[in-house]
């Protein structure tokens, strides 16, 4: 009977991740994982005796309890830290399951001090990601954090040697010393490369849970483990693809605001334009083609956005795309997810290489909050900190409309040559209010 059921978790786990691959079919996925799971955790409780299973509910309640609070109170625009918060819960996890099955034997091998250390760089590094995205911290002295790093890593080789010789305190010295080696190696790297990072942390939960399930010899564990390190391990090679960066790069040597690039500009130097202006260039345009970044999603308008593709779509007869950059946001798929929330049908939504190819017949570029994944430097400047990154080709349109805030470079601190080019419209202020005027101008114009 155990064997059936093992047999239908696999497969709900792995067909779960095939249904995840589409827009149209990823939410019959996550219904079919949650279905996996369910089964799995009330496999894992009829399998213990009487006091541990109401152990074992309580913390499962409480748990839940917390998740649900926590979901609900996340907004979409917020949605990365969390994932990187739940990436850190999986570490911490498996990190505590190796700290506990070296308290039961005399003397820990080598395969469990790796799962203490994998599980704890996991949960610390996840943390330093949570609190990165959050903005709840702000790092100037980056090179301080890197001595401090290599110093902590030079401790933790010892910390382990000493914990692998079984005693307790040494064991839990090691922990510590592994957190906070994960803490300061992943806090000093750069927002730009946050989509690269969660990703990686991601797959190293995943693995740190098939090493606990090889460990323990829990097949369930091993095979969810190895999907989700799988998972996190290919999309990290297409973040870093996107973005045409090595990991190591990411990791080692991460990118870091060049001030010399930065000019010094004042609004004077850009044509400014108002809502009215960008209603009058999309209603009499043919094409138009939306470009959203995180600034979209900072302001939380997704659903003006689909308010604004529907009336251009309907009364207007336009021909309305958006084009969405692999690490566009904070996080792989969260433009994806925000227009899904929008109810933004996927057939609108394309990719860096299919819409590259009509930005040239576009009438009309709508870039709201996306900066460097649309920044010409990136093919023309080699000492750009993001040169030979594929971009988003907005500058052949015919017209550029780009909402932003000011004149600030983006994470990766280059200044945008398309805030003062020729065809761009500045459209300053918060990206979700400008879109709403420029509805408003739409609705109140007879077609």
């Amino acid at each position: 009977m155990i064997n059936t059921l093992n047999i239908l978790i696999y497969s709900l786990f792995i067909i779960s991740i095939s249904r995840l691959s589409s827009a149209r079919t990823a939410y019959k996925g996550n219904l079919l994982a949650i279905t996996g799971m369910t089964i799995a955790v009330i496999m894992g409780l009829l399998c213990l005796n009487s006091p541990n299973q109401l152990y074992a509910i309580i913390t499962l309640c409480i748990g839940g309890l917390i998740g649900i609070i926590g979901s609900k109170k996340t907004s979409m625009p917020q949605l990365p830290q969390m994932v990187a918060l739940l990436n850190g819960f999986g570490g911490m996890s498996s990190g505590l399951i190796g700290l506990s099955e070296t308290f039961n034997i005399p003397h820990p091998n080598l395969w469990q001090i790796f799962i203490i250390f994998a599980g704890c760089i996991t949960f610390s590094g996840s943390v330093a990601g949570f609190l990165k995205l959050a903005g709840l911290v702000k790092i100037r002295e980056t090179e301080t954090l890197h001595s401090v790093s290599l110093i902590l890593f030079i401790l933790t080789l010892i910390g382990g040697i000493y914990a692998y010789n079984g005693e307790t305190e040494y064991i839990i010295g090691f922990a510590i010393l592994t957190s906070l080696l994960g803490f300061c190696f992943i806090l000093p790297i750069g927002g730009a490369d946050m989509p690269i990072i969660i990703s990686s942390l991601n797959g190293l939960s995943g693995w740190c849970t098939t090493l606990v399930g090889l460990s323990i010899q829990n097949s369930l564990l091993i095979i969810v483990g190895t999907l989700i390190g799988a998972g996190g391990s290919i999309l990290t090679y297409i973040m870093t693809k996107a973005m045409n960066r090595h990991l190591l790069k990411v990791i080692f040597t991460p990118i870091t605001p060049n001030k010399e690039t930065i000019t010094a500009h004042s609004e004077q130097d850009i044509h400014k334009g108002t809502p009215q202006d960008a209603a009058f260039l999309m209603e009499n345009a043919h094409k138009v083609i939306i470009v959203p970044g995180f600034g979209m999603a900072a302001a939380g308008a997704q659903y003006e956005l689909g308010n604004l593709a529907k009336i251009l779509i309907q009364k207007y007869h336009v021909d309305v795309k958006f084009g969405i950059h692999p690490v566009a946001g904070r996080m792989p798929g969260h433009m994806n997810v925000l227009l899904a929330e929008a109810d933004i049908s996927s057939d609108l939504i394309f990719g860096i290489d299919e819409i590259n190819q009509e930005f040239k017949t576009a009438d009309v570029v709508y870039v709201i909050g996306a900066n460097d994944t649309t920044n010409p430097l990136a093919k023309t400047k080699k000492d750009s900190t993001i040169y030979q990154m594929p971009i988003l080709e907005v500058e052949e349109a015919k017209r550029i409309l780009f909402v932003k805030r000011s004149l600030a470079p983006g994470y990766a601190g280059e200044d945008n040559p398309l805030f003062y080019n020729e065809k761009t419209l500045m459209l300053l202020g918060d990206a979700k209010e400008i879109t709403k005027e420029i509805i408003t101008n739409l609705e109140s114009t007879n077609s």
